[in-house]
């Protein structure tokens, strides 16, 4: 266990960087710093959107660099809010520029989790989740030959935890390269739908409005289209062991 020493000596160094940054922000006319915090409500996201639209029109390079780093904060140390943090690059860069960027962000700052998690955390995991990862370990086994459908499956379903997922690949050897790219392409419809929301913020009345019972289903729908491809190359397996 002593290994897990070194995840809060990480975020340690991960945060007063990020404090670094926000009390570094350049000076600008009427601004108030105060509001330069991670959002956990629609006033907050609104008032830091605000904030950072007047800091971005003299100062984008500062604000990008704020932006990423807060996400891949947030993402490296699955402390929840990437939600936010999607609205939240729609409001301040429109759908076509916060959509790819939201996406790499997202792939990137759970590869940051993934490796964490290889070299620090196995023995917390395998001790407080036993079960979860033998669940999960089987799952890999059985869908060893279409894993990256799997693993897509698993990041287009509304539901699944990501922060366990994050965490639980490395364990159960799921390739680090498999797990970007599942990532990246996996979180595509959730992303889309955020920043597509967060263009619109001030028309916004309740984060309620953003996935509605509708929008689940279709997120659910494309989760099982991914999963056909994988049940495809499972049958043939099947059908050649037969054979043979």
């Amino acid at each position: 266990m002593a290994s897990i020493v070194w995840v809060p000596v990480t975020f340690t160094i991960s945060a007063v960087f990020l404090y670094y940054l926000s009390i570094n922000l350049p000076e600008h006319a009427g601004s108030d710093g105060s509001a330069l915090k991670f959002p956990r409500n629609l006033e907050e996201l609104t008032s830091l959107a605000s904030l950072l639209k007047e800091y971005k029109s003299d100062n984008i390079e500062y604000v990008m660099i704020l932006y990423c780093s807060g996400y891949l904060f947030k993402q490296t140390f699955a402390i929840p809010g990437s939600f936010f943090m999607n609205l939240l690059g729609g409001a301040l860069f429109g759908i076509w520029k916060s959509f790819p960027l939201t996406c790499l962000l997202s792939a990137s700052g759970a590869s940051c989790c993934f490796l964490l998690s290889k070299y620090f955390g196995k023995d917390f995991l395998m001790r407080y989740f036993p079960d979860k990862i033998q669940f999960m370990q089987k799952k890999v086994t059985d869908n060893s030959d279409s894993l990256f459908f799997f693993l897509l499956f698993l990041r287009f379903f509304p539901m699944s935890p990501n922060w366990f997922l994050n965490m639980a690949s490395p364990i159960i050897d799921v390739p680090i390269h498999l797990f970007f790219v599942s990532v990246l392409i996996g979180l595509m419809p959730y992303n889309f739908i955020c920043v597509q929301t967060g263009s619109v913020l001030t028309e916004i009345s309740s984060l309620d409005d953003v996935f509605t019972r509708e929008t689940t289903f279709k997120l659910i729908g494309i989760a099982l289209v991914a999963l056909l491809p994988g049940l495809l190359i499972n049958k043939l397996k099947e059908g050649r062991l037969k054979t043979d």
